[in-house]
């Protein structure tokens, strides 16, 4: 009986299979991804016209000196180059004390509307999601009106409460306080908190707080506090943004399990310590959504300042964002404009990453040692 001594790839009439992780042309997978292409084709050829090229116009604009006249890719346009840059951080002039000033605004700004703004709405949704809550509906739809009102028409009504002899201050009055001048007073809270309780002199600071500085701004102008008129402001952003944020964590806790809730009552958990260990790590996704549009949302802040203070009083109300747009249409210095908003592009990301690196998943594991196990396992 005689043996078949064929090879094993002669016997077999079946062609060699490719090799894994090798994609083959044409055939279905190439049909899907030219159809997936030529779908998204348009979005991002109107993405391009409309939103990266005047991008980067904006970005050539801002390394030259163009006054608005004419066109800013003519010949004649002055090229500035990283000067609009560099003199907002280094040459001593009012536009890096202006720009210093509405930095150090905005940082007391987005300090106060963002931790407010978030408690707010996530009190608010848990509030609404309360089983024994009756009209849930009219609660949810009352919390939420004041996002979808116009900024304008909501900062017009604010002016009107916040005057000297406004409804603010006609309440206080009934409690014997007399309010202050809400955008007429320049001074910082923390200046009227230290001058109140007796430890500096507003009008005489300390030489060592006002004889040194950063940026062109002494350690006194950094730790001025919000003035009275931007608390007036911050008011009126956290009653206007913390119901769309409502919205949110109202759905994620929507989303949470009842099991777990139920499980968590059994073993005897208080209200604090289900918030704490179950609802809270729950929202983790969503809270840094929360946090990061109310943070880019509180640097963007434009509306609120040209309606109701244009930066005043004494620039205490200034803000990157109203800035540019004053250096730009008003003085006509549109290189310096753009660069303050790029400059501010840069600040959003920074504090974005920052906040994600904050809020990621710890397990409690140094990555060197679960690096060195991954490897002791793989060589076992």
């Amino acid at each position: 009986m005689a043996l078949d001594v064929t090879p094993l790839d002669r016997r077999t009439s079946q062609p060699p299979r490719p090799a894994p992780g090798r994609a083959r042309r044409g055939g279905t997978r190439g049909n899907e991804r030219f159809a997936g292409w030529l779908f998204v084709t348009p979005v991002v050829v109107i993405l391009g016209l409309f939103m990266l090229l005047p991008i980067l116009m904006a970005l050539w604009v801002s390394l030259t000196g163009w006054n608005g006249q004419g066109s800013p890719f003519q010949s004649g346009v002055p090229f500035a180059g990283f000067g609009n840059y560099t003199k907002l951080f280094t040459v001593d002039g009012l536009a890096r004390q202006d720009f210093m000033t509405s930095v150090r605004n905005n940082l007391y700004y987005v300090l106060a509307v963002v931790p407010l703004q978030t408690v707010l709405a996530l009190l608010l949704a848990m509030l609404v999601n309360n089983r024994m809550l009756k009209a849930k509906s009219f609660f949810r739809t009352a919390f939420y009106f004041p996002s979808v009102t116009s900024s304008v028409a909501i900062s017009v009504v604010f002016l009107f409460m916040f005057t000297d002899s406004g409804a603010i201050n006609s309440l206080l009055s009934a409690f014997g306080i007399n309010g202050p001048h809400w955008f007429s007073d320049p001074r910082g809270l923390l200046h009227l908190l230290l001058g109140a309780i007796g430890v500096v002199d507003p009008n005489a600071p300390p030489a060592a707080l006002a004889g040194h500085g950063l940026f062109g701004l002494s350690w006194w102008d950094w730790l001025a506090g919000p003035s009275v008129a931007m608390c007036a402001i911050i008011a009126l952003v956290v009653w206007t943004t913390s119901g769309t944020f409502m919205l949110m964590f109202l759905a994620a806790l929507q989303n949470i399990p009842t099991q777990l809730d139920e499980a968590s009552l059994i073993d005897g958990a208080s209200r604090w310590q289900r918030l704490r260990y179950l609802t809270l790590p729950m929202l983790r996704p969503t809270l840094f959504l929360v946090l990061t549009l109310g943070l880019i949302g509180s640097w963007q802040v434009f509306d609120q300042i040209y309606v109701i203070s244009q930066g005043n009083p004494a620039k205490t109300t200034l803000t990157p964002a109203f800035l540019s747009y004053r250096t730009a249409f008003q003085d006509f210095n549109y290189g310096s404009g753009a660069a303050i908003s790029f400059i501010l592009f840069a600040i959003i990301v920074a504090m974005t990453l920052m906040q994600r690196w904050l809020l990621r998943e710890r397990d409690g594991v140094p990555r060197r040692r679960r690096r060195s196990g991954s490897r002791q396992g793989a060589a076992r």
